[in-house]
């Protein structure tokens, strides 16, 4: 007999049912949202009124939120007092959407990224070693206030549901706050990452009343390693200070690590730092050779680094208040040879009880292109801030359609064609860094030379680093 889980599958994937919803995945200009929006909205309780056409869809969505409720053993009641959030709303609203147009597949796609990673400027205060986007100076065809307005219409027309302003150093540029303050206002949860040095009290509450909920602040070592990496004599204590300044702000807190040799030895004191500093979460962020990053190629961790690392974070998940994460997309293999109880993704640490083992299969790892995409500071998409590789431009190409037809997009989303993924069975957990591949490699459907078991194809690359440098 078919589970609860198998039922809810078949009957999102019938052609008849894909075709109704996506019917209901337009814009509603006159309720001036998504039509599945307004739906969800209305079978929260979030909304009493709408226009006759998004009061049909909530009708024709609910029976497929109960058979879903069914598959994972909560009421109908349960899934409205969680989704009357609206940020969870939007996301709903986005893997409705997703069934609609690619059904259940693994690992899931949504009907649009659930983040956007933009690059709203490119000049920046500090000189790191490994920033991917080489930032110093500003682009002189960057997207003006006008433009960057536009473009968050267009996001939100499109169902995005968070967006992260980056850089360079967002805070840098003299417009973000009204930039964050406008995202706010149309629904979509802010984020901004930054290094942290131009957080004072007076910026931290500024940007709270700007709509701003989540900081990602980076910190790569103790003082004098940081300093080092990060180009700057004194950044450390300015970043501290800045970290300090947004906990006591009440902002949702991320500090993050890029972790290469040049710092493995100090993530347990960064840990116990972020714990005493009363952070939120901790991330160790994946080494990508891209930008500057391609001058400090050499310090990147062998596989064998990379594993005991995860590991690590893994073991000292339980029983503490700091969530730690990675952006490996290894993470998730590690937890379930460790008995998985919990699932470690790039945006969450996910309890999902017995389901947990299906559910991650859907998570499925790597985003670029899936869950998420990126926006360079002029309007160039990409599959991921790390992965400098257009594939249109938000002047210029629909949202919509490249999100559902871009053959790179689509690529990244068909675990089968990766080179040595295909064959993994951990392959719709995980499947490599792509922008891994993509730098190593120049191929993005070749393997990711991180994971433990592409330790050849790493040692092709130190052996040719070790012939370079010693050509020099």
């Amino acid at each position: 007999m078919l589970d609860k889980l198998s039922v809810f599958m078949h009957l999102v994937n019938n052609p008849a049912t894909k075709r109704s919803l996506q019917s209901l995945t337009g814009y509603c200009q006159t309720c001036g949202k998504t039509r599945l929006e307004v739906a969800l909205e209305l079978f929260v309780g979030e909304r009493d009124e709408a226009c006759w056409k998004c009061k049909l869809a909530e009708r024709i969505i609910e029976p497929i939120l109960q058979k879903g409720a069914d598959a994972f053993n909560i009421t109908l009641n349960e899934l409205r007092e969680k989704f009357r959030d609206s940020y969870w709303r939007k996301g709903l609203a986005s893997v409705i959407k997703g069934l609609a147009h690619f059904g259940v597949r693994k690992p899931f796609v949504p009907g649009a990224p659930f983040q956007v990673v933009w690059d709203v400027t490119y000049a920046c205060n500090l000189q790191c070693k490994h920033c991917y986007a080489t930032a110093g100076k500003p682009l002189p065809d960057e997207l003006t206030t006008e433009e960057a307005l536009d473009a968050i219409d267009k996001f939100n027309k499109l169902g995005v549901t968070i967006i992260s302003f980056s850089g360079g150093e967002p805070l840098v540029r003299k417009d973000i706050l009204e930039l964050t303050r406008y995202a706010s206002e149309k629904g979509i949860y802010v984020a901004i990452a930054t290094n942290g040095t131009l957080i004072t009290e007076k910026k931290a509450k500024e940007m709270r009343k700007s709509g701003v909920s989540y900081l990602q602040i980076s910190l790569d070592g103790t003082r004098e390693t940081h300093d080092a990496f990060r180009g700057i004599p004194g950044c450390y204590d300015r970043t501290i200070e800045g970290i300090k300044n947004a906990v006591k702000e009440g902002f949702f807190v991320n500090v993050s690590m890029t972790i290469t040799k040049l710092n493995l030895f100090e993530v347990p004191k960064v840990i116990e730092l972020c714990r005493k500093l009363g952070v939120n979460w901790f991330m160790h962020y994946n080494f990508i050779p891209t930008g500057r990053g391609k001058d400090i190629i050499h310090l990147d961790l062998s596989p064998g680094e990379r594993e005991r690392l995860l590991k690590t974070l893994y073991e000292n998940n339980n029983g503490s208040d700091l969530n730690l994460l990675s952006t490996a997309p290894q993470f998730a293999r590690i937890a379930l040879q460790y008995g998985a109880e919990f699932i470690p993704t790039h945006f969450y640490n996910v309890n999902a009880g017995e389901r947990l083992k299906q559910l991650a299969e859907f998570i499925g790892g790597c985003g670029a292109g899936r869950f998420y995409i990126s926006m360079r500071a002029n309007g160039d998409i990409q599959p991921c801030v790390f992965f400098p590789l257009k594939v249109g431009n938000v002047r210029e190409d629909d949202l919509e359609n490249l999100w559902l037809h871009n053959k790179v997009f689509e690529d990244l989303r068909n675990r089968e064609l990766i080179e040595g993924c295909g064959n993994c069975g951990y392959r719709h957990y995980c499947g490599g860094c792509r922008a891994r591949a993509y730098n190593y490699f120049g191929d993005y459907l070749k393997p990711d030379p991180g994971c433990i078991n592409n330790k050849r194809y790493w040692e092709e690359i130190v052996s040719a680093i070790e012939v370079e440098a010693s050509s020099l």
